[in-house]
């Protein structure tokens, strides 16, 4: 067999600026799903490599959450849980509304955090920010670990009650939330490129953004007004109403306004690939 020659029309790669910024190369980001699993590996272990308690802290952490707001809003605020019990409603939400956080704050970071990789090797953009969620999507997992604990107590002593034919829905609630914190995420991190300053508001702004959301209180506690007007505005309210519905039983799901959270997710999202596009193509000269 003769080695000495290698056809070069059986390959061929073409590498190059992109000119449209639609181009969204999806067929390309399939075909590098073992590098998206490989990235996802990678920040599991990598984060927790050198920790005392390892992946043990995905559990301890959204538990002590869970016990501290059911201490200062559930105790000493005496909000309203609609009848849930308070740890299992905080840890709930706690366990929700952390998948979102983390998935748009781990892609807000995702063009400086990895400058390193993205100047020295070719590979879809884009495999990152989807790695960086489903990194997210394995923490829920352990997150949910506590919460399922007390579902099912509750549920054998007769507290709660799950709407079990919505529960097949969650996955999409999750995918719901996921597309919202990438869509957000990618924005941020495209404009964190040139304006480095928005790195240091974003913990910030997360942190309002979540008491703007029913995460600590139902959305049932609120009559209407402008405060209502707002929590609905909000594309992560109907999401995180409609775990808890699904969950727990209890919550207040607006068909519109679930409609009008996943147009404005889907825009988002495409926005921020459209902006993440066009930062990819020079943004090593300002990072």
């Amino acid at each position: 067999m003769n080695h000495s020659k290698l056809s070069s029309d059986n390959y061929h790669i073409h590498i190059s600026a992109r000119q449209k910024l639609f181009d969204l190369k999806l067929k390309e980001v399939w075909e590098y799903r073992d590098l998206i699993w490989m990235f996802t590996k990678r920040k599991f272990t990598v984060y927790y490599k050198q920790t005392i308690l390892g992946p043990a802290w995905l559990l301890l952490s959204p538990l002590i959450t869970g016990l501290i707001y059911a201490f200062v809003f559930g105790g000493i605020a005496n909000i309203n849980t609609e009848g849930v019990p308070g740890i299992l409603f905080y840890l709930s939400g706690t366990a929700i509304w952390t998948f979102f956080s983390s998935s748009l704050m781990n892609n807000a970071s995702a063009f400086t955090s990895n400058a390193h990789l993205f100047g020295k090797v070719y590979f879809p953009r884009l495999t990152v920010p989807i790695a960086n969620v489903l990194s997210s999507a394995i923490d829920f997992c352990f997150h949910f670990v506590p919460v399922a604990v007390f579902l099912i107590y509750y549920i054998l002593a007769g507290r709660v009650t799950p709407n079990w034919a919505a529960l097949a829905l969650l996955p999409v609630c999750l995918l719901h939330l996921g597309i919202m914190g990438l869509g957000f995420g990618i924005i941020i991190s495209s404009l964190t490129t040139k304006y480095r300053d928005l790195s240091i508001l974003i913990q910030f702004g997360v942190t309002l953004w979540m008491y703007a959301t029913p995460v600590v209180y139902p959305l049932s506690m609120l009559e209407k007004g402008w405060m209502k007007t707002v929590l609905l505005i909000n594309p992560a309210t109907m999401p995180i109403e409609f775990f808890r519905y699904a969950l727990l039983g209890q919550g207040t799901i607006d068909p519109f306004c679930l409609t009008v959270s996943w147009i404005t997710t889907m825009m988002i999202a495409l926005l921020g690939i459209i902006i993440f596009n066009k930062v990819e193509r020079n943004f090593m000269d300002t990072v």
